[in-house]
This record gives C-alpha cells, sequence and structure tokens, in this order.
C-alpha cells in the first residue's frame, strides 16, 4: 500500500482550504498513492469561534467535504479527510468529524473525536474544545482494499484504551491526523506515536498541521508514518507539502508473530485499594 500524507497550514478561509486538500489529491495521485491522509480541521483553522462559525456548515451541505468527495472520484484514489469541523452535534455544540473516501467519493466512515483537549499551558495558551465541540461516542473501523483503519484524532492520542479497543477489533492502521501544539509535540508527538504503533503492532500514520495559521496559532508539524516496530517510515518535518511512504503488510504479521503481545491481554480490573 502506497499512502500520501498532507502537512497543511489550513487557515480562517474555507474555498482556499479546499482548494490545498484537492491540489494534494492530485499530487497524491501524480505519486502513485493508493490513499491520502490529511490533517485534523483541514477544512477551517480559527480560533476566533465567532468568525468560524459564519464559514461551518453541516454534513450535507459544507462544501469542503463536497470538493474533496468530487476530487476523490475524479482521481480515483482513498481519501482520510483528518477531520472537519461541522454543525450538527446532538446537543447543539459542533462536531469534529473524520472522513474516509472512497475512490468513487463515496463516504465509508465516519469518527467524531472522543477526547477533548480542555488545557491551560505553561506557555499561556488556554484551549477549550468542549466549549464548543460535541464530544463522539463511538469508536469506529474503516475497511479499505488494503488495510483495517482505526480512526482517531489529535488528543485522542493519549489515550492508549482507544487503540487497545481499535486493534483488538482487528485494524491494522491506526490513523491520527492532528492540529498538535508546539511545546506538546516537541514533548510528546513522536514518543506517542511509537508507542502506539508499537503497543498495537500496527502502522501508524499521522497528517499533521504545521506552522503558524492566519489565527495566529502555531502547530507543530513532523507528520509521521510508523511502522510496526516503532520505526520511523516517514517524517516531514517542519513546511508544507505532500509525503510518500510505502507500507508492507506483511510486517504487521512478522511483528505480531515476534512479540505476541495482543494475544496475551487480559481484562483488566479495578485495582483495590488496601485499608
Amino acid at each position: 500500500m502506497r499512502v500520501a500524507i498532507h502537512q497543511s497550514r489550513t487557515g480562517i478561509d474555507p474555498a482556499a482550504n479546499a482548494r490545498a486538500v484537492v491540489d494534494a489529491i492530485a499530487q497524491a495521485k501524480a505519486g502513485g498513492a493508493d490513499m491520502l491522509f490529511t490533517p485534523e480541521m483541514s477544512g477551517l483553522l480559527d480560533r476566533d469561534r465567532k468568525r468560524a462559525v459564519a464559514h461551518l456548515r453541516d454534513e450535507a451541505s459544507d462544501p469542503v467535504l463536497a470538493a474533496v468527495r468530487a476530487a476523490a472520484a475524479e482521481a480515483g484514489i482513498w481519501v482520510d479527510l483528518g477531520s472537519l469541523a461541522l454543525k450538527g452535534g446532538a446537543d447543539g455544540r459542533l462536531v469534529n468529524r473524520g472522513f474516509v473516501i472512497d475512490g468513487k467519493g463515496e463516504i465509508r466512515a465516519r469518527y467524531d473525536k472522543i477526547h477533548l483537549f480542555d488545557v491551560d499551558l505553561p506557555t499561556g495558551e488556554s484551549w477549550r474544545e468542549s466549549a464548543a465541540y460535541a464530544p463522539g461516542e463511538r469508536t469506529v473501523i474503516a475497511t479499505t482494499p488494503w488495510a483495517k483503519i482505526g480512526l482517531s484524532i489529535c488528543y485522542d492520542m493519549r489515550f492508549p484504551d482507544l487503540y487497545r479497543a481499535l486493534s483488538n477489533a482487528g485494524a491494522e492502521i491506526l490513523s491520527v491526523p492532528a492540529a498538535f501544539t508546539v511545546p506538546t509535540g516537541k514533548a510528546h508527538w513522536h514518543i506517542l506515536l511509537r508507542a502506539r504503533a508499537i503497543e498495537a503492532g500496527a502502522f501508524v500514520i499521522a497528517a499533521a498541521q504545521y506552522g503558524v495559521h492566519d489565527d495566529g496559532r502555531a502547530t507543530f508539524g513532523h507528520s509521521l508514518v510508523v511502522d510496526p516496530w516503532g520505526e520511523i517510515l516517514l517524517d516531514m518535518g517542519e513546511g508544507e507539502g505532500v509525503g510518500f511512504a510505502d507500507l508492507d503488510m506483511a510486517r504487521i504479521a512478522d511483528v505480531r508473530s515476534r512479540v505476541p503481545a495482543l494475544q496475551h491481554r487480559r481484562p483488566i480490573v479495578t485495582p483495590e485499594t488496601s485499608a
């Protein structure tokens, strides 16, 4: 399986962002990719929520999703559209939703981000995703012609139980699109993604945002492809663009036979606390 990864600097204009993803689809096709992976918030990245809401639509009418579906169909390749901010949360909040789109432009899977980033960083940055977004409630695996892909988004990577559930259900690739902050990226990005790959004996594909964005935030970049042994096959570092990696799916069985941790998993109960 040949994969392409789009490392982008998504801004506050959905039309421009849609053009960037459509162009990445064309580059992926030209490079012989079977599937393109894009970052979290590929359609709009704007922390000014009053300004952002004027651009947001529900899934049925979102122009970025429509453009990506049409481009995927024209190119005849699959796209893991990392996520879009969409209206339509059950309680009136937004959803942070990822999509897997096939080579005919059909949506094959949807995933709403489960774990929301509510944190105050030492740099003074403060994030409250739950103020605007409703959390997802379902784990999702997308079946493709090459592999079963377990879906997640950004902050999810800090919760190994999610990836345990995905790998227990047969996931062979873990997709982790992200818009990671620079301080947390420098500290934890590579470590966590390599750990998730090793624990699951699966490939990890993490398409990331990079750079200083129109809304003033800075993201870490370093889109990664990690193999089941924890070896980094691709690190896109800094900058924007499309990168490629070739996945040998036989590597999964080889690694899992050498370290059969998935077979040895047992249910964990809440520990007793001594008096």
